[in-house]
């Protein structure tokens, strides 16, 4: 046989074989005949299985798909890893190929560098958003001493080591899915989206890493990380890490009231919703909320009820009573930094003109984001407020105490901003507060929210009455 393998636009393509020869040689049906080249086509990211099964059988192909080399690093200069740390990275190494799932604040990146100082090999990382792609970048200038190539941000800067966000991942990976050996997908359960997921499909990495602190999706799409990446190879819990490698910390749940105002419209914005509901479901008994979001761009009054559900959970998000406990709270804590997440853009611009502190939004540029989490660190800004845009991920300068004013009902947000306080600084116990609007579709999405381990526990303040 004159087998040849190759790589083709995110695919691999295999000529040379007839179907007898290719279904004798792969138990799975691998491959789909491609006739407008007439050759085999199956996604790259089977290039690891396929390489193994004609090596086992000793059947000659060229091989001309692997377009990695061995990288040599200026220097290694990383911290030594903890014990925990320290099994994550030989969990993987037993593999080469899965998921490490750690609290955030526990050291993930830092398992990362180590698993790039150990392959040496060409490397691709791949970060949900550019301000963690930055910093991937200076972890490996820092860690490594590698000057990374940049993909993404208006920049396309290839290097046998680089860094990339998913959006361009995917834009980029049918002409670079061939030039890693190495693939780490940082924050790994955005991959499985719909177009997403096609960073790992169309690309050739035999190893593959993954790492998040929260890998389960209300869609269920998480189980095919194990398809993707690998399976879990090392998981921590948050309640092992506490006041071990994370600081111990306390939940606090404050509950506030609206006006009689705020409630009295939000009364009439919630009558609006639920009879549209109700009058729909006369004629569809399986009428859901997806159907009425469909049915904006066609109908009057199913604009007017989503306005209506809008403009109440906004009454939620800007709650005046929040305002009051927030200023409480800066009170109590004066001279300590304090991060305050905000459920909505507006409610973030009303706390930061409020209380004169900067605000972070996801278009705030890299320069103006640096500036602000600098001022927070050297003590120039005592708070900062923010929307989604510290939500996962990106390192912030040490705090103790962090107000959720707003959010969703999911528990890996929670878990998130959570995590934004923890990292181990001597005995200082973290605080997380949560401002809670009572009598409102709020409280169910703080129970939602709260249906994780890593809310156990937490203190329930007494909610004062109206006045």
């Amino acid at each position: 046989m004159n087998a040849k393998l190759t790589f083709a636009a995110g695919t691999l393509m295999l000529e040379g074989m007839v179907r007898a020869e290719v279904q004798r040689t792969f138990d799975a049906p691998v491959w789909v005949w491609d006739s407008r080249v007439n050759a085999w086509r199956c996604d790259a990211l089977q290039y690891d299985q396929v390489r193994r099964r004609l090596t086992g059988l000793q059947i000659a192909a060229a091989d001309t798909v692997p377009q990695w080399r061995p990288i040599h690093w200026p220097h290694v200069r990383l911290p030594e890893l903890r014990a925990e740390q320290r099994e994550a990275l030989a969990a993987w190494l037993a593999t080469r190929c899965g998921c490490i799932i750690m609290p955030t604040g526990t050291g993930k990146t830092e398992i990362a560098l180590s698993i790039m100082a150990e392959t040496r090999v060409s490397t691709l990382v791949v970060a949900p958003v550019r301000d963690l792609m930055y910093q991937w970048h200076r972890r490996i200038l820092g860690g490594l001493g590698y000057d990374a190539g940049i993909i993404g941000d208006n920049v396309f800067r290839v290097k046998p080591v680089s860094v990339t966000t998913y959006d361009s991942a995917c834009i980029h990976m049918d002409k670079l899915g061939n030039r890693f050996g190495l693939i780490v997908f940082d924050e790994c359960h955005h991959l499985p989206g719909d177009v997403r997921r096609d960073a790992a499909r169309m690309c050739a990495a035999p190893w593959r890493l993954g790492l998040t602190a929260t890998p389960e999706r209300s869609d269920g799409r998480h189980l095919d990380l194990e398809w993707l990446i690998g399976p879990v190879v090392y998981e921590m819990p948050i309640s092992e890490a506490k006041g071990q490698v994370l600081a111990d910390y306390e939940v606090v749940r404050i509950p506030v009231h609206l006006s009689a105002a705020e409630q009295a419209r939000y009364d009439r914005l919630s009558s609006v919703v639920r009879r549209y509901m109700a009058e729909r479901r006369k004629d569809d008994p399986k009428y859901s909320w997806q159907d009425l979001c469909a049915e904006t761009g066609k109908t009057p009054a199913a604009r007017a009820a989503l306005k209506a559900y809008r403009a109440k959970k906004a009454i939620e998000d800007r709650a005046e009573d929040k305002l009051r406990v927030l200023e409480d709270l800066f009170r109590l804590h004066v001279g300590e930094p304090v991060i305050v997440f905000a459920g909505s853009n507006s409610m973030a611009r009303d706390v930061s003109r409020r209380f004169l502190i900067p605000c972070l939004l996801h278009h705030c540029g890299k320069k103006e984001r640096l500036e602000i989490l600098q001022g927070l660190e050297q003590g120039t800004y005592g708070a900062l407020v923010a929307n989604q845009v510290l939500d996962e991920g990106v390192d912030l300068p040490e705090a103790k105490v962090a107000v959720v004013i707003g959010g969703t009902a999911s528990s890996r947000q929670a878990k998130q901003r959570l995590g934004r306080i923890l990292r181990k600084r001597g005995n200082t116990k973290a605080r997380l507060y949560e401002i809670v609007c009572s009598d409102t579709k709020e409280e169910q999405r703080s129970r939602q929210r709260r249906a994780s381990d890593a809310y156990r526990g937490t203190i329930h303040r007494r909610p004062e009455q109206p006045q």
